[in-house]
């Protein structure tokens, strides 16, 4: 009975018809067909969209575990209805090729779908099957990897070119905002230094890496006149950059995880090295100041969404960086519950 939206919250009746909310009202005439669920007591609400997944994505030398079957039952038990996955090519791999194949995995879904499509490459046939992806397609959004040097990573003439694009067809450019050369080094550098453990991970990845990566990204756009959404914005320093860049009028959007809102880089110093690999993500998670930045920035609108980044190794996976932690595949679970997160550590507090 209390339902909850974007705007209020109110005691009222709510009508499904053929999967989609026909009414919502007070005291709705009961169809003779209807199966009447009793909500007293408990809060009702359209489900969520996780616009940030990677099911079954090949990485880091092998597949993420959650396909599209079993990542969605998971989020539609922690109340999420939709989820915004990505396809992302190999270097040099056709993308509409890659766009097919994955829309063939994601043909066992359970709830609905949609995709951003990465550039890792760049040539004449990219430029062209991106407008064939949005006309055609319905893509509306092309995903950009700052970092993973070597694999995916796009370098500024690719941002320069794909943005471009991005802006002639009214499609939307994301970025994962790490600079991947200075990633690189850093790793380097630790592992020279013996550190090869998960707690080398956040120190290859500081929070400068992030801020940098996200201004250098959000100038490019302006310079471009385009707008830009930041994936996963975990630290200060990011944070800093949008607010900044919001402040003067220019278009740019921030996404926060539910795990950057809650956990914070102790879980890479605890004693089991099976628990701290299984943290490692990209970016890392931050010192437990972040999350107050973090929390504020979705209060004042500078942050507007918030996403998992559902990418599930299980232990053996991650095990394959045991004496590297390079190797460790990056990705972390999270999907069935970001819901819940955001409801308790952020409605019920008053956050």
């Amino acid at each position: 009975r209390p339902w909850v939206n974007a705007e209020q919250s109110m005691r009222v009746d709510a009508l499904c018809d053929n999967g989609l909310i026909s009414g919502v009202r007070d005291n709705i005439a009961t169809p003779g067909d209807a199966t009447v669920v009793d909500g007293h007591g408990q809060f009702v609400m359209p489900g969520g969209i996780d616009p940030h997944t990677h099911m079954q994505l090949p990485f880091m030398g092998t597949v993420a575990s959650e396909d599209f079957e079993s990542g969605t039952s998971a989020g539609l038990a922690g109340g999420t209805t939709m989820i915004i996955d990505f396809v992302i090519p190999a270097p040099q791999q056709n993308i509409l090729e890659a766009y097919k194949q994955w829309r063939e995995w994601a043909e066992k879904s359970v709830s609905d779908y949609t995709f951003h499509v990465a550039i890792t490459w760049w040539d004449d046939s990219v430029y062209e099957d991106m407008g064939t992806l949005v006309r055609d397609h319905g893509v509306n959004s092309f995903k950009h990897f700052m970092a993973y040097k070597g694999a995916i990573m796009a370098n500024d003439e690719i941002l320069v070119n794909s943005f471009s694009k991005a802006w002639e067809l009214g499609a939307l450019p994301t970025v994962h905002a790490e600079n991947g050369e200075l990633v690189y080094q850093l790793q380097k550098k630790l592992l020279a230094m013996g550190i090869t453990g998960p707690e080398g991970h956040p120190q290859s990845r500081p929070p400068e890496v992030e801020g940098e990566a996200a201004n250098r990204a959000i100038r490019i756009a302006q310079a471009l006149k385009t707008p830009v959404y930041l994936v996963h914005v975990s630290a200060e320093e990011s944070l800093e950059a949008v607010t900044r860049a919001r402040s003067e009028g220019q278009r740019v959007f921030g996404e926060v995880l539910a795990g950057h809102l809650l956990i914070d880089e102790s879980v890479y110093r605890n004693k089991d090295v099976d628990v701290a690999a299984a943290h490692v993500m990209s970016p890392p998670f931050r010192p437990k100041k972040a999350q107050d930045a973090l929390w504020k920035g979705l209060q004042s609108g500078n942050l507007q969404t918030t996403a998992t980044d559902h990418c599930c190794f299980c232990a053996d996976q991650k095990a394959a960086g045991k004496d590297d932690f390079t190797k460790i595949p990056n990705g972390t679970g999270g999907g069935e519950n970001r819901m819940e997160v955001v409801w308790n550590a952020g409605v019920n507090t008053g956050r």
